[in-house]
């Protein structure tokens, strides 16, 4: 393993001048009118652009990433803020021994209060690149990126003239896409069609590269798993070749000039459907000067050939590796155990007049995830700020099933949990209850709508606890979201197994390392 500070990373620099010359003022010019323009901006108008504008020691590492040594280089910037992403891209170029003749930038920013900043950047980089005798042009297009994103790719009798990049750099928006908006036809138009921002984005990128050309972009790393991805996921993995990947360990340390609390990931990628051999994978903490990790893997372990679902994993260490190994050798998935996963059906908003916030006659439990208490559901909860009963009544007869052992698992999980799938058991010998209702962020695996048998739902419990699935999900799960898709997706041990692992546990909950010890004894056994 190979560590490096981002410091190190910038010396390291193949061919670079003297320090006196580290054109550094590129990215401290537009971080200054960052801060300036956000002190001042309004907080709604940042969340309706989706703007979290990337900080200096992230956008020099982004830079870092690329592998272009063209005499003549075209540069897209979509969704460019302060221009501090391409200030980047130009400031590593003019590090190098043997600059390029020309950087031509096009640069999209919709929010026109940006403009004169963004002017003021790439003012910079045409008086460093002047020094360098490197020829240096701009672009700066004050216009919605998918609308003429989409009309450069759909390069017909009646859009603009047809464009063609040799590298791009972004931090796109985040933020959902309405399929009834106007930006979601210009998509669909031209099979590009996604329902989130930042993918729309990437989608647009990859279809304006020329063969051959790179992709450097920052996004969330909800893009790796979940149904909602699988098309982009599926046109990324097969048009692009992936090059490095690059996490962090903080969720927050990044942004956190923004207080972003989301898990994101550094993607550099070709425009080639040959995958190499091993992709590169960094992590470091997210913070300015922290240590920069590496590690090579073979492609085979980031993306699965045998994969459906086309996940994209993220190993960071050897026991991630082993984690993976030992989840994909798994013989069983809960479809061949008889199982069946479902979201709770109790939307507690929308059923409001039925709830209560205590046990009542003619009430059923209602089970939220401040019910969990270890291994078995603790009902009811005094004092607790969610309520604990639902009326049974014809009206909520949809929204309750019937008393069964029942393994939950959480939908969420807050940033101070340990683990991301956190399970426990219902157990109607606890509650005593006809019927219960699931509050809608939790999941409950079931028997065709029953209840399991006791040993099944123990060893349940302890597998979906243990830290290798933990660690299995944490290499493509970037969020802190479980859904019931990712549940299906997942190897189970068999119901032999699971039983053989639950009658090893008794009435009280375990710690960690006896959960990982009775899972590891039984699936090595």
């Amino acid at each position: 393993m190979h560590t490096m500070t981002t410091a190190m990373i910038e010396r390291r620099c193949e061919g670079c001048d003297s320090p006196s010359q580290d054109y550094r003022h590129l990215l401290s010019i537009p971080d200054t009118l960052r801060a300036r323009y956000f002190a001042s901006a309004n907080p709604r108008q940042q969340k309706e652009y989706g703007q979290f504008l990337t900080p200096p020691h992230v956008a020099e590492l982004m830079a870092t990433m690329f592998r272009v040594h063209s005499q003549r280089i075209r540069l897209l910037d979509a969704g460019a803020g302060m221009g501090i992403l391409s200030a980047a891209f130009v400031r590593q170029q003019l590090l190098h021994k043997k600059t390029p003749q020309c950087i031509e930038i096009v640069a999209y920013e919709v929010d026109n209060a940006m403009i004169q900043g963004i002017e003021e950047t790439y003012e910079a980089c045409r008086a460093a690149c002047e020094k360098r005798g490197v020829a240096f042009s701009a672009n700066i297009r004050n216009a919605d990126f998918i609308a003429e994103g989409a009309d450069m790719v759909r390069d017909d009798f009646f859009s603009g003239t047809p464009q063609s990049f040799d590298v791009a750099i972004v931090n796109p928006p985040y933020g959902k896409l309405s399929t009834a908006s106007a930006d979601y036809r210009l998509l669909q138009a031209v099979k590009a069609e996604t329902t989130n921002l930042y993918t729309a984005f990437l989608n647009l990128i990859i279809s304006l590269l020329r063969p051959h050309g790179e992709l450097v972009a920052i996004t969330p790393r909800s893009f790796c798993n979940g149904p909602y991805f699988k098309p982009f996921r599926r046109r990324l993995l097969a048009e692009m070749s992936f090059r490095r990947l690059h996490v962090f360990e903080s969720r927050t340390a990044a942004f956190k000039h923004d207080n972003v609390l989301q898990e994101n990931v550094i993607l550099h990628a070709v425009k080639d459907s040959h995958q190499p051999r091993t992709i590169r994978v960094s992590q470091s903490g997210g913070d300015d000067g922290d240590v920069v990790c590496n590690r090579a893997f073979p492609v085979s372990e980031i993306v699965s050939p045998r994969d459906p679902e086309a996940f994209i994993h993220i190993p960071t260490s050897a026991q991630h590796v082993a984690a993976r190994v030992q989840v994909a050798q798994l013989s069983a998935s809960l479809s061949t155990l008889g199982l069946a996963v479902s979201t709770g059906r109790v939307v507690d908003f929308r059923a409001r007049e039925y709830i209560r916030q205590e046990p009542e006659s003619g009430a059923s439990p209602l089970i939220y995830p401040c019910h969990f208490d270890g291994l078995f559901v603790a009902w009811p909860r005094e004092r607790s700020r969610k309520p604990n009963a639902i009326l049974d009544r014809e009206q909520t007869a949809n929204l309750l099933v019937p008393t069964g052992v029942y393994v939950l698992t959480k939908r969420f999980t807050s940033k101070e949990e340990r683990r991301r799938v956190v399970a426990c058991i219902y157990d109607p010998g606890r509650v005593k209850a006809q019927r219960i209702g699931f509050e809608n962020h939790l999941n409950y695996i079931h028997a065709s709508g029953r209840g399991l048998d006791m040993p099944l739902a123990k060893g349940l419990w302890a597998y979906l606890n243990s830290s290798a699935l933990d660690l299995y999900f944490r290499q493509f799960n970037g969020h802190t979201q479980v859904n019931a898709t990712d549940l299906r997706n997942v190897g189970f041990p068999t119901a032999g197994q699971l039983r053989n692992i639950g009658n090893c546990i008794g009435e009280d909950t375990l710690e960690q390392n006896d959960i990982d010890h009775i899972v590891q004894g039984e699936l090595e056994a």
